[in-house]
């Protein structure tokens, strides 16, 4: 697809809830909405990001400066609907140009009613967001707001912003889950010829990205997706020979239901359940850790991007990763057996840890990518190992 795409229908204000207010040009859906406000220094991947059930209840800021250029497809969507409120950029490309593009990314925002704003000073935004934290923000394309742009109507939205609930204590996922289980079986785009099914995992869906569920199956795992309700005994009857725990948005602390049954999950005394691999991504990632006894806080900021320096702490190797999460694991708070195995080179925070003497693991980062680099993509295939080793055991101990 090659087109010119007409690029904004009319001014915008972003307003945050202490006091700043920037202007630019609305393209996407119109409106009003009010969210946290984050950055992301990816330099592309724009479908992904903003299709990404992560990026639940947020605005997104980016800092790569031409924004549409490859235009959308739907192989390249992360989740049925995008969760992302808003995206505020720098500059709509007015040309779309790529082989794949079904779609401009204005006429794909429109389509799910997201709004855009473009024109905006995000280098000036993003410096005002590192150093004083993601706050909460409104984002509207309304003529009553925005024709003026009066102190009033300014002022009315920083009160509505700054009325809004922050990202701490709310419980986001069952917003994303799925409704009712599923069986994913697409692999990545582009593999004509994936691995034959061999092994059957459960996946937990607390906002679970697409390009998870395309690499398991790339490797010959049959992949069901449940709700993040599902009783663990739900789960374990299916005879699943690993689990998968997804990523997700909001604050992991506030979701109690899953992290009461996945403390009954890790802390069983069958013996058998306890060599089940379990793999948790970001989100599913925090919940393991909130089950086996530790604790969550808020970043300033968060970390949102594809540039991310990971250090594993057992041989020293250095990868660069996805992030994207704006709360993580008190490293003080990892009780006798839960042992740190990756840590964030931009601030030394948690970003990996695993269960001693069990398949029990997690990372603070996205292996999967969708966007960002492909440093990680080997903790699908440990994943996958212990997930075949586990059903070769059962099976010779049936």
């Amino acid at each position: 697809m090659r087109s010119t795409v007409s690029r904004y229908y009319g001014p915008g204000l972003l307003v945050l809830a202490d006091g700043r207010v920037f202007r630019g040009q609305s393209f996407g859906a119109k409106g009003t909405v009010v969210a946290e406000l984050v950055f992301n220094t990816a330099l592309y991947g724009y479908q992904e990001i903003v299709s990404d059930p992560s990026y639940a209840e947020q605005i997104v800021c980016l800092t790569a400066v031409e924004i549409g250029n490859v235009g959308t497809n739907p192989d390249d969507d992360e989740s049925e609907q995008p969760a992302a409120r808003g995206l505020v950029i720098r500059s709509l490309s007015p040309v779309v140009s790529n082989y794949r593009a079904t779609t401009s990314l204005h006429d794909w925002l429109v389509g799910r009613g997201v709004i855009g704003l473009a024109e905006v000073d995000t280098r000036a935004l993003t410096r005002h967001l590192r150093d004083h934290g993601s706050v909460m923000a409104a984002l509207t394309t309304d003529p009553a707001h925005v024709t003026d742009a009066s102190p009033s109507s300014i002022a009315s939205l920083r009160e509505l912003a700054a009325g809004a609930p922050p990202m701490q204590g709310r419980n986001l996922v069952d917003a994303v889950t799925t409704d009712q289980p599923y069986t994913w079986t697409t692999p990545s785009w582009g593999k004509q010829a994936p691995a034959p099914i061999d092994a059957r995992v459960v996946a937990y869906d607390f906002g679970i990205k697409r390009n998870i569920l395309r690499k398991l199956r790339d490797r010959g795992i049959e992949t069901t997706v449940v709700p993040a309700s599902t009783p663990i005994a739900e789960v374990l009857g299916r005879e699943p020979d690993g689990v998968f725990l997804s990523n997700g948005p909001g604050d992991p602390a506030a979701v109690e239901h899953v992290i009461a049954q996945l403390r009954e999950l890790v802390g069983g005394a069958d013996a058998r359940r306890r060599q089940l691999p379990i793999f948790g991504i970001c989100l599913g990632h925090q919940l393991l850790c909130l089950a086996l006894g530790g604790r969550t806080y808020k970043l300033e900021f968060g970390h949102h991007g594809g540039n991310h320096p990971v250090r594993d702490e057992r041989d020293k190797s250095i990868a660069i990763t996805s992030q994207n999460h704006g709360f993580a694991v008190d490293v003080d708070s990892l009780g006798d057996g839960v042992k740190l195995t990756h840590i964030n080179l931009f601030d030394r925070t948690v970003a990996g840890v695993e269960l001693e003497g069990r398949p029990v693991f997690g990372v603070q980062y996205h292996p999967e990518a969708c966007p960002g680099p492909q440093d990680s993509d080997a903790l699908f295939q440990r994943f996958v190992d212990a997930v075949r080793e586990h059903r070769q055991a059962s099976s010779a101990g049936a």
